[in-house]
């Protein structure tokens, strides 16, 4: 159950608009009481996802990103969705750390996206679009500074 007030932010689908989008998860999560940590942590898990849906899933094409952010708890969510192809990137496997030295540039935005987030979840919107959830704990975690 939502105990934080939801804020929303719809943007065109191009990679000028990433920086609205980091600003607006920005604010938003740091009223609803998020340490600096998951702030951070937001900001990237959320920028990677947007980037990959506009390079990827709009591929180019017009189209939009819908940003939404709530509380939920000791928990911050932000959730995207979009009406690109249906692709599920808690299907992705997990990269192989032990060859960082072999990885080319690109191929690792679900796997930060993974790291920055305590949570991820998909579902498709409908019969085009996908909806990504990502859940972040408010304060920071186990190992980070507070």
């Amino acid at each position: 159950m939502a105990d934080g007030t939801a804020r929303s932010l719809t943007v065109d689908a191009g990679v000028d608009r990433l920086a609205e989008v980091r600003a607006f998860v920005r604010a938003a999560a740091r009223a609803l009481g998020a340490s600096d940590d998951s702030v951070v942590d937001l900001v990237q898990a959320v920028d990677e996802a947007a980037t990959n849906v506009i390079v990827h899933g709009y591929a180019g094409q017009p189209g939009a990103i819908d940003v939404t952010t709530e509380r939920h708890g000791r928990y911050v969510v932000v959730t995207l969705s979009d009406e690109c192809p249906p692709f599920d990137p808690t299907a992705v496997p997990e990269p192989d750390l032990s060859r960082l030295e072999r990885w080319r540039p690109g191929g690792k935005g679900i796997h930060l996206i993974r790291a920055a987030t305590d949570r991820l979840r998909y579902r498709p919107r409908g019969t085009r679009g996908n909806v990504l959830t990502m859940i972040r704990t408010l304060t920071a975690r186990e190992g980070e500074e507070a």
